[in-house]
């Protein structure tokens, strides 16, 4: 999962979790990604979704890459459970979201 960091990953859940208030913000920061990173979030998401196993990471992200039609940013906030599956995405490719959530929060205090 080299096309994007857990870090950036775990900002877009604590903002996904604050939708209401940091939507713009949640916007900027996945329009200011590159293509690589906003596909291996949509392949992240569906992953945790269980559109495509943990195995099938590279599948999903060429499919996210291939099939990119709508801005990334409108496709994800537009997705119910958004930051359910971006967790469980994580969990799933062998990474811990919590954790990273937390030191997040813990640097932004």
């Amino acid at each position: 999962m080299e096309q994007i960091s857990v870090r950036k990953v775990a900002q877009v859940i604590l903002m996904a979790r604050e939708l209401d208030r940091a939507e713009g913000e949640l916007r900027g920061f996945i329009d200011r990604m590159n293509e690589e990173e906003q596909a291996a979030l949509v392949a992240i998401m569906w992953i945790g979704r269980g559109a495509f196993e943990a195995e099938e990471f590279s599948e999903a992200y060429q499919t996210a890459f291939a099939e990119a039609s709508t801005p990334t940013a409108d496709y994800l906030i537009g997705t119910p459970h958004l930051v359910d599956n971006l967790e469980a995405g994580l969990e799933a490719l062998g990474y811990d979201a919590l954790d990273e959530e937390d030191a997040l929060m813990m640097r932004g205090s």
